[in-house]
């Protein structure tokens, strides 16, 4: 298999260094929100309510007043950005591409969306298809993905979520990640399952239907990433994924009301 990987990162330190930093990095978002995920599996696995007849809900509102409401949610975004961020300024080059070793160079912008484009009908067809059969045996929560709050400025926060999700994960799980792992001496395919893994973790809150599922998806990207060395093509994917499930789930709700825990009108 051919393997395109990102430009080598600049400097790269000693491997104690890149290890305690690929602990901080997690620690400020994703490693964090896997180790919530695991507790709150555990949580939802000893109530009395069995798993099925449970919801989790992804963009709540954040205060019963609207104001107050849109500042938490654009606080939350803002702030979730800041593990992106950071390994941007870890993995920054000198020269262009600035962002080569993450497997961004400002080229092919329109073939990369393309692709991003394919990868959607690749992953949320089948994606959807094991949501209703999870469902159906009892292995997801119910999952509401839109906001509980009804105003002019739903939509975009909607939308600015499913890109907050897009790019701390993709830039941390597949860019990141892939670059020091592979400063460490890991393999690629010991680099794809254990990324793979890791994004799987932290959706464990919706129950182990979706540990399967995002564990597939993390292959797939992973498989893809090594073949292609470009991150455009997930990001897009990703985003348009969370996109139609946000801001689409009040119309496939009131389709289906069964598979996301709601009462039939």
């Amino acid at each position: 298999m051919r393997i395109t990987l990102p430009l080598d990162p600049p400097d790269a330190p000693p491997r104690g260094r890149i290890r305690w930093e690929i602990a901080i990095v997690l620690a400020l978002g994703l490693g964090q929100s896997a180790v919530y995920s695991v507790v709150q599996l555990l949580d939802r696995l000893t109530l009395s309510t069995p798993l099925a007849d449970q919801t989790a809900t992804l963009n709540p509102a954040q205060s019963s007043r609207e104001l107050f409401d849109l500042v938490y949610q654009l606080l939350g975004i803002a702030f979730s950005i800041v593990p992106v961020l950071l390994v941007c300024f870890l993995l920054w080059r000198s020269s262009r591409p600035r962002l080569g070793a993450l497997g961004l160079y400002g080229t092919r912008i329109g073939r990369d969306t393309g692709w991003g484009l394919g990868l959607v009908l690749a992953i949320g067809i089948p994606g959807l298809a094991l949501y209703i059969v999870g469902r159906l045996l009892g292995l997801f929560v119910a999952v509401d993905p839109g906001a509980q709050s009804s105003y002019w400025w739903t939509v975009p926060i909607l939308l600015l979520s499913a890109a907050r999700a897009a790019v701390q994960e993709e830039f941390v799980v597949l860019g990141y990640l892939f670059a020091r792992l592979r400063q460490l001496g890991w393999g690629p395919w010991s680099i794809v399952l254990s990324t793979s893994v890791l994004r799987a973790s932290y959706h464990l809150y919706q129950g182990p239907g979706a540990f399967i599922g995002n564990l597939a998806m993390g292959l797939l990207f992973g498989f893809l990433f090594l073949r292609t060395g470009r991150l455009l093509p997930f990001l897009v994917a990703h985003f348009l994924i969370d996109a139609a499930a946000f801001v689409g789930y009040p119309w496939a709700a009131s389709l289906w009301p069964a598979l996301f825990g709601l009462p039939a009108h």
